[in-house]
């Protein structure tokens, strides 16, 4: 009989004694288990992506778009906070307690910046328990590239 969050999963064997199974590594009390977290910040929404260490298989991914109705609201800094509390209270299922973080923008030839829910996600993703290891900065930079839009004279106001 699995409990409501599936953070146990209770079986009875032969003998009739209860065989408690739990998600995650075996940790002991005060160790760090790390993952990678992914956050993509454009602006026009918020992800939050988070990997093992290796990258290869995905824990769990919420966007601000999953948590609010409005469209213009995705990349809002409160629905990247309510993606990061969403992303933390699952972790919590998994036994992992701290991250490192991965930031990115849209990069290439559009915006190297992020968007401005990148820094409400990081901060509640610290605020909510997690540990934060090492923070980069993953945004694709074009080493020479296909002309970005705007023509010869740029774009003009």
């Amino acid at each position: 009989m699995a409990s409501k969050k599936g953070k146990k999963t209770v079986q009875v064997a032969e003998g009739g004694e209860e065989k408690i199974q739990r998600l995650g590594p075996n940790v002991q009390e005060g160790e760090l288990v790390f993952a990678v977290a992914h956050i993509l910040a454009t602006f026009n929404d918020t992800f939050i992506h988070i990997t093992d260490l290796s990258g290869r298989e995905t824990l769990v991914r919420v966007t601000g778009g999953m948590k609010v109705k409005a469209d213009r609201e995705e990349s809002s800094p409160y629905a990247a906070m309510l993606a990061a509390s969403d992303v933390v209270n699952r972790l919590k299922e998994l036994r992992i307690n701290a991250l490192h973080i991965k930031l990115r923008a849209r990069g290439g030839v559009q915006s190297k910046n992020p968007g401005p829910g990148a820094q409400a996600a990081l901060r509640a993703l610290a605020r909510f328990g997690m540990k934060i290891g090492r923070i980069e900065d993953v945004t694709p930079v074009p080493t020479d590239s296909t002309k970005r839009d705007g023509g010869r004279r740029g774009r003009r106001l």
